[in-house]
């Protein structure tokens, strides 16, 4: 039998969304005013969903404190009150969509979880606007 257990956190930062090989005509056509070359910002909430079976010593899928802290230390700190196009190693090589957060979110925390656990991650951009990896 597998439970999923959940944890929600926030975070605040700002991006810009455009394709550097392109134009900044192009970039406009296809990003709109996310492509603002003076970045906008998002109030993103995070949900990380740990799925696997319940421990039978700790009554546990995980321990909550654990993933409470893994997600402070690999992702709150990474994230938060940052320019993700400028201070984000990752988001030099890509564009920083919710799509590609979501999926770097995920790579930093998979190596941090027990692998016969199921990790998925939803990030909701807007209240409206979210997206969920491994889909």
């Amino acid at each position: 039998m597998k439970v999923s257990v959940f944890r929600k956190e926030h975070f605040n930062a700002a991006h810009r969304i455009f394709n550097p090989a392109w134009t900044d005509e192009r970039n406009r056509e296809v990003f709109g005013k996310c492509s603002n070359p003076y970045y906008h910002g998002h109030n993103y909430d995070l949900v990380v969903e740990v799925k696997g079976e319940i421990n039978p010593d700790t009554g546990y899928v995980m321990d909550m404190s654990v993933l409470s802290r893994l997600i402070q230390q690999k992702i709150l700190d990474y994230f938060d009150h940052r320019n993700l196009n400028e201070e984000v190693e990752e988001f030099k090589v890509r564009i920083p969509t919710a799509e590609n957060i979501a999926v770097l979110i995920w790579e930093r925390l998979r190596p941090e979880i027990d692998l016969k656990l199921e990790l998925y991650i939803t990030l909701y951009e807007t209240e409206r606007n979210f997206v969920r990896y491994p889909a």
